[in-house]
């Protein structure tokens, strides 16, 4: 009866509002300075480290943020909310090891950092309260400068500035209307918001943040019109054209003209921007149109599929190699790939000075995937179908591209012991980036190395001539080492990162002439509170014989005497259409154990073991949907996971805990329905009612009314009767992502608390699809761990219970910024 009241206790505390904190090991994860980003220099000779920017103050989430059309941006600096922001850059030089801090940079966000071609300057955003200027880093002068003092707009051109190839300036987009007085909803016209469809099939998933209203419409126009101008290095700035609603543009290799995407009307409140109508034109550096590539009409009736696109012209892009042509796909199937046809794609070109009629340059199969170039003599013609997930890369000549093709690779593109890697690319004399060519024959490659002993990353040497490849160097035990660029044309000197099981990863130089490493960085273990944990890679088999790893984490100073842990799953289902390939090994076992504050690692502090990344395949062969048999593969995955931690000794089975993030949450809540293999699941930002999503999900091309049986079955809000374990829901308030509306975890706590079910669901105020906020993020650590603590760990004896200080037991609160911006927690 004590023990009872106790947890009831604890109940009633995680109800209370305010943030709370975690213990200290988990909240130190979240400050943990991880290795930066890097970037190299076209010549080789610097190596830019870009420090991560992984969280923010909740206080700039409560900022004012608009989300139309399906971006999410800042309204006060026309710039999208992202992620992938820096907090401060410094350069690295290659030979000598000597460090360049940017110094002279205002306090803010970084963004886009890019290389000039000729390696002399380094650009980037600042992106301040109300401000984002471009800055230049002048490696010579060792100084930054200012390149802007109006903002640029980067609302829907999420890259808001190019880099002319010849590095002598820039192309930026200006935000025209930065500064202006904002329209009001107050001073629009109001009425009835009509839709009428057309008969037409217009098969849509289910996008967030979309117009719904004239008003959207007109502030939409707002913060996307854009002015694009030319910026010299010296400062000077020329418009180019008039001010226009910018989708997209790019620059030519040889710095002379622009393919310019232009939004046009009618928009839609059922798709997002990118399939808005557009026009395409080719302009000259003073805005002039030169030629005319397509209008592109409203394509909210794509056909269903994954490989489907729009018809008419698409996908518009420079040749690498050519100083002005353009290249682009033309669906022959009318758009849709289930349409028998000998090839589905063409692709066209037009030539400076765009007089001339298009010319064909090539028949594509499958869908046009993209194309590499090299040179007039060589490139790399990609394409792809979904229904078989194949993937095909062909070497061409450019001159006559459908003329003696030769297929370098053809694979399923879920296949990573076949995958033959990413070739490396260079500038070439106009300043383009192409793949790097030596001798007019040799290409050169780096990839992962996926093997049935775990990831062995490689650097392989390509023969065009021969179609041959030649392995130049291979990570071996027990590091996990990878090529990150090329410092020589031979493949022999290049820079790797490299990590083991104890070393956390740096960066190092790698010599094969004379057998030499050197290290380049010397970043410090991120979390010495961690230093001791054990990993291993288990490899097993579920019970129709689909091999599986996952990899298994023990806490410091683990004894196996102790016997069996409380252990903690995170996993994430993924789709096969093959079971050979769902079995393949994908890791290292000699990767540097990531203890992230997003997973499952932190949880080791905590004396729970950690089961990561178990592998959740869902397998339809032939004719066969992977999600005809969703529920009963599921549950044979997990199943065979739990067997083999407890067979090993590893896993009490009556304390084993299952989570996930995303599709992980679907997972999480389908385990708990159709099995009792755990005693509790924490499952966050998921989707549970797939009647919400009646257009697909995931990899389900199917609709609702096309598979009523499998939508049915693969929802665990049609079964949660069958739930009889806790489960924790986490949600962020404003998660954009498609699919994961913040309703379906309301909806489905809703039906667990009608249904007398164990359940907690904590909305996340401001947050999205991931948790970006320090508060945020140490709340959900917070609300982990007492979940975990609640469920996994053993019961305290009587002794134990009345020796309890229960004034410790009040978790520390982070004092909210206003009433408004608590997470919102319910408990049933």
């Amino acid at each position: 009866m004590m023990v009872g009241w106790l947890f009831m206790a604890w109940g009633v505390h995680a109800s209370d509002s305010g943030y709370k904190v975690p213990s200290s090991d988990l909240a130190k994860v979240v400050d943990a300075e991880l290795i930066p980003q890097s970037k190299l220099s076209a010549d080789g000779r610097w190596l830019a480290l870009l420090k991560r920017r992984r969280v923010v103050a909740l206080e700039e989430l409560t900022l004012p943020e608009k989300a139309l059309a399906g971006i999410k941006f800042n309204p006060a600096t026309f710039m999208r909310n992202s992620s992938r922001v820096y907090a401060a850059i410094e350069l690295k030089h290659v030979e000598t090891g000597s460090v360049v801090k940017l110094n002279g940079i205002p306090a803010g966000k970084l963004r886009n950092v890019q290389w000039a071609a000729n390696s002399q300057y380094i650009s980037f955003i600042v992106e301040q309260q109300d401000t984002a200027t471009l800055w230049l880093y002048d490696i010579k002068k060792r100084k930054a400068r200012q390149m802007t003092t109006s903002t640029l707009n980067g609302v829907v051109t999420s890259a808001a500035y190019k880099w002319l190839p010849d590095s002598s300036g820039f192309v930026v987009n200006f935000a025209v209307n930065h500064g202006k007085p904002r329209l009001l909803e107050s001073g629009q016209k109001s009425g009835p918001i009509i839709q009428q469809s057309s008969g037409v099939k217009a098969p849509a998933r289910t996008y967030q943040n979309l117009l719904s209203s004239p008003f959207d419409e007109a502030q939409f126009k707002f913060f996307a019109q854009g002015q694009l101008a030319k910026l010299s290095i010296d400062g000077r700035a020329k418009a180019i054209g008039k001010p226009t609603y910018l989708k997209s543009f790019s620059v030519s290799p040889d710095s002379t003209n622009l393919i310019v995407g232009m939004i046009d009307e009618p928009f839609s409140y059922q798709v997002r921007y990118s399939r808005f109508a557009t026009v395409w034109q080719v302009w000259g550096m003073t805005g002039f149109p030169l030629y005319e590539l397509a209008k592109q009409p409203l394509a909210d009736s794509i056909p269903q599929g994954f490989d489907s696109v729009r018809t008419g012209p698409r996908e518009f892009q420079w040749r690498k190699d050519k100083g002005a042509t353009v290249l682009w796909a033309e669906a022959q199937d009318g758009g849709n790939m289930k349409q028998v046809t000998e090839h589905h794609d063409h692709l066209y070109t037009i030539s400076s000075p765009f007089k001339r009629e298009p010319e064909l340059f090539a028949k594509v199969k499958d869908r046009f995937s993209g194309i590499q170039w090299a040179d007039e003599n060589i490139a790399l013609l990609s394409e792809w179908q979904f229904t078989d997930r194949l993937v095909r890369t062909s070497v061409i000549s450019p001159r006559n591209a459908d003329e003696r093709r030769v297929i370098f690779s053809e694979r399923s593109y879920n296949d990573a012991y076949n995958d033959p890697g990413r070739f490396i690319m260079a500038k070439n004399d106009l300043g383009a980036d192409v793949l790097k060519l030596v001798g007019g024959r040799y290409l050169f490659l780096r990839g992962n190395g996926a093997s049935k002993e775990g990831n062995k990353p490689f650097l392989d040497r390509y023969d065009v001539k021969t179609n041959s490849t030649t392995r130049l160097w291979q990570s071996t035990a027990p590091y996990y080492e990878r090529v990150r660029a090329m410092l020589d044309d031979e493949g022999l000197r290049f820079i790797t990162l490299r990590e083991s099981k104890l070393e956390q990863p740096n960066f190092f130089i790698r010599d094969l002439t004379f057998d030499a490493l050197t290290q380049l960085t010397r970043f410090a273990h991120p979390y010495p509170e961690f230093k001791g944990i054990t990993k291993e890679q288990l490899t097993y088999k579920r019970s129709d014989g689909t091999q599986l790893t996952g990899n298994l984490y023990l806490p410091a100073n683990y004894d196996p005497s102790q016997g069996p842990l409380p252990v903690l799953m995170w996993a994430y289902p993924l789709e096969y259409k093959n079971k050979q390939v769902a079995s393949q090994v994908r890791e290292s076992p000699y990767a540097f154990p990531y203890v992230g504050y997003w997973g499952p690692m932190p949880y080791l502090a905590q004396g729970i073991a950690v089961f990561d990344d178990p592998k959740m395949p869902i397998i339809g062969e032939g004719a066969q949907r992977p999600n005809d048999n969703f529920r009963s593969q599921l549950v044979a995955s997990a199943k065979a996971a739990v067997d083999v931690l407890v067979e090993q000794g590893i896993a009490d089975p009556k304390r084993i805990a299952i989570g996930g993030h995303s599709y992980g949450a679907f997972m999480v809540a389908n385990l708990l329905a159709h099995s009792d293999l755990f005693v509790a699941g924490i499952a966050r930002s998921g989707a549970y009612n797939r009647s919400l999503t009646p257009f697909g999900f995931q990899g389900e091309e199917r609709d609702f009314w096309q598979a009523q049986n499998v939508y049915s079955a693969m929802s665990p809000f049609f079964h949660v009767d069958k739930i009889n374990e806790p489960m924790l829901m986490i949600h962020g308030a404003e998660d954009p992502n498609s699919g994961t509306f913040p309703m379906q975890s309301q909806r489905m706590y809703a039906a667990m608390k009608g249904l007398g079910k164990d359940a907690r669901l904590v909305m996340l105020p401001h947050e999205g699809h991931g948790y970006r906020a320090r508060e945020s993020i140490l709340h959900v650590l917070w609300e982990q761990e007492q979940w975990l603590k609640r469920y996994l760990m053993p019961l305290p004896s009587i002794e134990e219970i009345e020796n309890i200080d229960l004034t410790l037991m009040e978790p520390l609160d982070i004092e909210p910024l206003d009433s408004t911006v608590e997470p919102s927690t319910t408990l049933q």
